[in-house]
Formats: C-alpha cells, structure tokens, sequence
C-alpha cells in the first residue's frame, strides 16, 4: 500500500522538527561555549561576532572540574556494575523460573517508573541518616549512599529490559548445557550472558547515563572532596557573575564520555533495547 502525498508530508515535517529540536540547543552551547563572556551576556546572537576557545581552558581552573570528573567516573562505573550484577541474577531468575509471586514481584518492579526521582529524595535521605546512625556507617554525603540511591533508579528498568531479553533465549540451550554436567549457575555464565551481550549492553549504557545525568541526588548525597559534576557545573554561578560560555564549554566536555561510549557500542545498544523490550 502506497502512502499518500500527505502522510509522507507529515513524515517529513515530523523529523525535521525532531531533528531541529535536538540539533539547536546542541548548536546554541557549541555558539555559546566559543563566545566571550562580554558577548554571552549581551544580546543573543545565533552567529557568534568573535569566536574564541579560552573558556575551554578558563573552567578547569575556575573550578575544580577534573577532579569532579573523576569523582563521576568512579561513581557511575560502580553503581552500573553492581546494577548489571544485580539486575543479571534477578533477571534471570524472572525468566526461568516460576514461583509465587511472581508477577506480582514484575509489576512491583516496573511500577517504581511511574514515580518521579524526586519523590524519593526525602524518604531516602531519611532512611539513610537513620541507617547511617544506627550502623555507624555515613550515607549522606557519601559516595556509598550515592551508588545506592543510583541502584534503586536503575534496577527495576534494568531487571526488566534484561527479564525480557533472556526470555528470547530458547530454553533449549540452558538444557544442554545442564546435560553437559553445568547447573544454572554454570548455564548462566557459559550460556546465556555470551548470548545475552546485546542487552548487558543495553542495561550497562542506560546504567552509566542515567547515574552520569543525574543531578539532583548528586547535589544533596555529596559535599566537600567527593562532589560530583553536579556539584561543579553549579559552581560556575556564583554571587557577582554566571560563566555561561564556561558552563557551556563544561556541559560539552563532560558529555563525551556517554557520547563515545554510545558510538562504540550502538548496534548492540540498539540490539539489546529492541530483544528487551518485546517479549
């Protein structure tokens, strides 16, 4: 069936519109980012008068950004293996096996989605003062309640997307390889996650990026030392001036790594979402 003028019209306008509404705040901070502070804070051009590269090098030291970076790395690289850990072993349990409560418990998982992050922030700031006072173990303003709150927003999608991703597995080969003398703890490792790549994939990339974009828990779970980016893209404004073309410059630079990583990777990420979220 031929589509009508009307309908590849509306294809078109559609994608243009998508694309312009991702390609023009990408252009205003590479503009911005080049731009002299003087001319930021004047009237807003979409063709910068005077291109210059300084706050590229002006906001390492304006603020402490590699340290933060660094700080950011460790963070997300953490709480994205022990959310792909995690996230395997229940996963795995989901698709293989039946037991009581079972829909109840993927329900329960994916229902966590429909709440905004922020809902969380004070039930979680209160459980960990309290936790941290009993156990003697500090939560707030750690790297280690940091991690957990990351966890908590990452498991259910990921428990979820990988649940389904395994169930494209044929159960045939979790089968064999018992027959060959493995248990389910030896058909997982030497079956299913090298066939399941694609989708650990997909779990470790939607991992790291929504530990790495996350903003608000960074700014109340870390002080001091351990700040996150966060903490040092705020840093930027401050009580006689904002660094817009250093913020900027900033925002372009701590992108990167998703960036490359997302290019690495994009077929398995996209094989992975696919096999995931379609049963």
């Amino acid at each position: 069936m031929r589509e009508t003028m009307g309908a590849k019209s509306f294809k078109v306008v559609t994608i243009v519109l998508l694309t312009l509404f991702t390609v023009v705040p990408l252009y205003v901070m590479i503009t911005t980012a080049m731009k002299p502070l003087g001319d930021v804070q004047n009237n807003f051009t979409w063709i910068p008068t005077t291109i210059t590269f300084q706050p590229f090098i002006d906001m390492w030291s304006t603020v402490p950004l590699a340290k933060y970076f660094v700080n950011s790395l460790v963070v997300c690289t953490i709480a994205t293996l022990f959310s792909l850990i995690i996230a395997t072993f229940a996963a795995y349990g989901v698709s293989r096996w039946n037991f009581r409560g079972k829909s109840t418990f993927t329900t329960a998982v994916l229902s966590t989605q429909m709440f905004p992050g922020v809902l969380f922030l004070l039930p979680l700031f209160l459980i960990f003062t309290n936790l941290g006072n009993a156990l003697g173990i500090q939560l707030v303003g750690s790297w280690l309640g940091l991690i957990i709150t990351y966890l908590t927003f990452t498991l259910p999608f990921s428990i979820w997307m990988l649940s389904g991703y395994f169930e494209t597995i044929p159960r045939e080969l979790d089968e064999a390889a018992m027959v060959d003398g493995s248990g389910p703890m030896g058909a997982l490792f030497r079956v299913i996650l090298p066939s399941a790549r694609p989708g650990l994939v997909a779990v470790g990339i939607y991992s790291f990026m929504t530990a790495w974009g996350e903003v608000l828990f960074a700014s109340v779970m870390t002080n001091g030392d351990g700040q996150l980016l966060a903490n040092g893209l705020q840093q930027y404004s401050t009580q006689t001036n904002v660094y817009w073309n250093q913020i900027m410059a900033a925002s372009l630079v701590v992108s990167i790594p998703v960036v490359v990583a997302f290019l690495i990777v994009q077929r398995q990420f996209v094989a992975g979402l696919t096999a995931g979220a379609v049963k």
